[in-house]
């Protein structure tokens, strides 16, 4: 059994920052990654970026150069640096772990609840 909680959301002006934390338990050594996914209204849950446990980060077109991912294993948590919001980033952003090989990454954990992310001025 795994369970993730994510925190951090709130409301931003465009062109601001936000940092999501997500803290992990239960079950963890069956996974070598950590991800973060966001899904807006009326779309798909989508992949943004994620790390392994050698500290290799992956990030999508939409917020390379904007985000950025981390991680402590010594506490089981994840983070996620966003700066230079834009309103197309507004959405709730959950948080997720699993296994990369191959170049990809597989989710395999449940989902949390998630955090709303609203970028609006």
């Amino acid at each position: 059994q795994v369970r993730v909680v994510e925190s951090g959301g709130g409301l931003v002006q465009p062109g601001g920052s936000l940092t999501l934390s997500c803290e992990a338990s239960g079950m963890l050594h069956m996974f070598n990654a950590m991800a973060w996914y966001r899904q807006a209204p009326g779309k798909e849950r989508e992949l943004v970026a994620h790390i392994t446990d050698g500290e290799l980060t992956i990030y999508s077109d939409s917020v390379k150069g904007r985000f950025t991912i981390s991680r402590s294993n010594s506490n089981n948590r994840a983070y996620l640096e966003m700066n230079s919001l834009k309103p197309e980033d507004t959405a709730v952003y959950y948080c997720n772990l699993g296994r990369y090989y191959s170049g990809r990454y597989s989710a395999m954990s449940g989902w949390g609840q998630g955090t709303q992310v609203t970028v609006s001025s």
